[in-house]
């Protein structure tokens, strides 16, 4: 069985693209840590004063033969441990544990079907992974897994909404924010109660209600001559139809504000942390997926999925201060370097095509610099240590 490997430091060779003339660089190395869902695998990446490379694969998964779908990364906060949702479990799916540095295998756990974004608290003590089940009947009511993550186990499965995707604490671990897709709508946890304390829809309409979302069969039909709902992004269930279709949340540095991208009708909003009430709608490209601001909190990136580029908007005036082209098609998630001189995106493969990160440089807003990744990069996040 795979996971009882240490991964070997496998050494690998950039492509002509990540040959730029201008690479990233940092005078104190980090690491950067890439899922690839395609292929079971997760790279990591140092960035020092020389430029970047890749030094090591890291295979994820439990058998060769069977696809697991690494899909997002996480690094804790005091850099000792990087986690890994395995989303194509049958029928459940994983989180695991590595330890920064040597990479290798401190433990597994199963969550629940489609394991996406890994959100951990500030100490690293927590985590809370929805469970998106994408492959599931639409209209039901998905759940968010809480792991304890000193010795990796599931505490409980909080019943959320209709497939849950993002997943944000804020910084001083009082709020969980879960952006959902299907439902269209943000909900935030207390974790302190481990219970939902709030939820807003994010479009025209309203949320299915509880009642809705826990049926087997899902919402009941609507009566002939019955109003259409709103506010349900599902195509397959009768009423609903999207309007947001949020993918992922995430926290401003000073906690005042939560940022959601909207992928379905194309924009970034801007709502307030506490009340939830919306600020700006700001468009972006087509497709809007994930979105990050910058650790100084003057730059909020979203990247535009079907748009093939990154929208950066500015905080202050929230305009938008660049659309920046990516080096292939299917841009994904984001990270930045510890100083924040640089956004590291990955692009999806497409076919043959291999997939890659991008690197840009925030000072200029241009991308000077791509190294190709193999098998379908998805998640990413950036480790301080070396």
């Amino acid at each position: 069985m795979r996971f009882t490997a240490l991964a070997a430091g496998l050494p690998l060779l950039l492509t002509g693209a990540g040959l730029a003339a201008q690479q990233p660089t940092a005078a104190t190395p980090f690491s950067v840590y890439v899922s690839s869902e395609a292929g079971d695998i997760v790279t990591r990446i140092e960035v020092g004063p020389g430029g970047w490379h890749a030094v090591r694969e890291i295979p994820v998964g439990l058998m060769v033969t069977d696809l697991d779908g690494p899909h997002n990364v996480a690094v804790s906060p005091d850099g000792r441990f990087w986690y890994v949702s395995l989303a194509h479990g049958t029928p459940f799916g994983s989180v695991w544990k590595y330890a920064t540095g040597s990479d290798s295998l401190l433990g597994r756990v199963q969550v629940g079907m489609f394991p996406t974004t890994i959100g951990l608290s500030p100490d690293g003590t927590w985590a809370f992974v929805p469970n998106s089940d994408f492959h599931g009947d639409r209209g039901r009511q998905n759940t968010v897994s809480v792991l304890y993550t000193q010795d990796l186990t599931q505490l409980v499965e909080i019943p959320t909404c209709d497939l849950p995707h993002g997943s944000r604490f804020n910084h001083r671990g009082t709020a969980v924010y879960i952006a959902c897709m299907m439902s269209d709508e943000l909900v935030q946890i207390d974790p302190s109660v481990l219970g939902i304390v709030k939820r807003i829809p994010l479009g025209s309409g309203t949320p299915a209600a509880h009642a809705e979302h826990g049926g087997a069969a899902g919402p009941p039909p609507l009566p002939p001559g019955a109003p259409r709902r709103l506010g349900a992004a599902s195509s397959t269930m009768p009423g609903q139809n999207p309007d947001c279709l949020t993918t992922y949340v995430s926290v401003s540095p000073d906690d005042a504000t939560v940022y959601l991208a909207c992928n379905h009708s194309n924009e970034l909003q801007v709502r307030d942390a506490a009340s939830l009430e919306l600020l700006r709608r700001l468009p972006t490209g087509d497709g809007a997926y994930n979105v990050e601001p910058s650790p100084d909190g003057r730059w909020v990136l979203v990247t535009n999925k079907k748009g093939h580029s990154v929208s950066v908007f500015e905080t202050a005036n929230w305009r938008e201060a660049a659309r920046i082209p990516t080096s292939k098609r299917v841009p994904h998630g984001i990270a930045f370097s510890p100083d924040g001189r640089y956004a590291f995106v990955t692009v999806e493969s497409v076919g043959s095509d291999p997939g890659a990160v991008d690197a840009i440089d925030l000072a200029t807003l241009t991308r000077v610099a791509s190294m190709d990744i193999r098998r379908q990069p998805t998640g990413i996040a950036v480790w301080r240590g070396r």
